[in-house]
């Protein structure tokens, strides 16, 4: 359990996670839930040949038509088309029954109860037929999908006015350490603002869960296993003292809730400490180290796929490919992640890895676009060398 690879730390964190139950959200209310069912068509889309412009819905070959009627979208023509006969017809309309092309208004010249077209040429008809979009029974998203703008247009033109979703995942955050104040309170001489614990609900909240942060519990053992079993909640997620020093009283005082590990320490850095385990009553708990940077690289790295896991949703993490702007000295024994600035030139990511990235600063981190990964034992890169990178939500 100790010193593992993160691949491995973070296969033995995903086999603990418990799929959460479901539930159904209205259409409106589905932005950033993850589907937990299948949505399929309800009927045709278009439900009928509708018109692709504004013009003429004409019947024949010539170029003279006898104007019977209009169609508009919402109130079509009633009748069918004889040969020589059109209609006025309106973008989305239906295209009436016989009809064999819709000729665009600009080509058209109308005299009183004719119109004068151009001949059939076997080119474009303008129609758009029924069925083109997707057809009736047709599965157009699949469970585990993230519901975005256009995944949710989809469901509304399925038919669907309600979806099941997973649960949002409930996750306590508990911040520790006798420095650590909230922002906008007095810190005293040897304090400073807590930053990890604000960032790390708002990571939560874009990865669909639900963040509940609990009140600072200090280095105070019996204040962090009182606070955690009176939590709630489904996943734990705790920041600071995670480590091995005299002050680092996470891990002994869950002990007293039956907390057994699954990860004690990741061959990472920055975030060596990180740990997993589960209580005696079930609920698992994620191990921050306190330095924010620290804490944020593992939250993409462990809390971000976690949280994927109990949604139902794809937990495997994405990495793109980009070339160095700049020489990477050659790495040690722990997987690095580096923040960098990413751009986009030449038709691919330049990726800068930041000159400082000590694992207590948090400017670094807020200017970085994504993470560079350096696996153990890598050689120094010169610049223009081929880096993997995971991107963070900014680009």
């Amino acid at each position: 359990m100790r010193d593992l690879p993160v691949e491995e730390a973070r296969a033995r964190m995903l086999a603990l996670a418990t799929a959460l139950p479901t539930e159904t959200v209205a259409l409106d209310a589905g932005l950033g839930r993850v589907l937990a069912e299948p949505v399929s068509a309800l009927r045709d889309q278009p439900p009928f040949d509708s018109s692709a412009m504004d013009g003429w819905a004409v019947r024949g070959a010539g170029e003279t038509f006898t104007i019977v009627g209009e169609s508009a979208a919402g109130h079509g023509y009633a009748g069918a088309l004889g040969e020589g006969q059109a209609v006025r017809i309106f973008t989305g309309a239906p295209v009436p029954a016989g009809a064999d092309r819709v000729v665009i208004q600009e080509e058209a010249v109308r005299d009183g109860d004719i119109v004068r077209v151009p001949a059939a040429t076997g080119g474009a008809t303008h129609v758009r037929r029924r069925g083109r979009d997707f057809q009736a029974g047709a599965r157009l998203l699949e469970p585990g999908l993230r519901l975005d703008p256009w995944r949710l247009a989809l469901a509304a033109a399925a038919g669907r006015a309600g979806l099941k979703v997973a649960r949002r995942p409930r996750v306590i955050i508990l911040s520790t350490g006798e420095e650590i104040v909230p922002a906008g309170s007095e810190p005293g001489p040897e304090q400073i603002f807590d930053s990890g614990g604000p960032a790390l609900a708002a990571l939560i909240v874009r990865w669909g869960g639900e963040a509940i942060r609990l009140a600072a519990t200090g280095d105070d053992a019996d204040a962090i296993a009182e606070a955690v079993a009176a939590a709630g909640g489904d996943l734990i997620v705790t920041v600071g003292g995670a480590s091995v020093g005299d002050h680092d009283l996470v891990k002994p005082a869950l002990a007293r809730l039956g907390l057994t590990l699954a990860v004690e320490t990741v061959r990472l850095r920055p975030g060596k400490p990180t740990w997993f385990g589960t209580l005696g009553d079930g609920r698992r708990v994620l191990g921050l180290p306190g330095n924010p940077a620290s804490a944020l690289v593992c939250a993409e790295l462990f809390l971000r796929p976690l949280l994927s896991a109990m949604l139902g949703a794809d937990p495997t993490l994405t990495l793109a490919s980009a070339r160095l702007a700049a020489p990477l000295p050659a790495n040690g024994g722990r997987e690095h992640w580096a923040r960098a600035q990413l751009a986009w030139a030449d038709g691919g990511l330049i990726a800068t890895a930041m000159t400082d990235q000590d694992s207590s600063l948090v400017a670094t981190f807020a200017n970085a676009h994504g993470l560079v990964r350096q696996p153990v034992g890598a050689p120094a890169m010169a610049a223009g060398d081929v880096v993997e990178v995971l991107l963070l939500d900014r680009l």
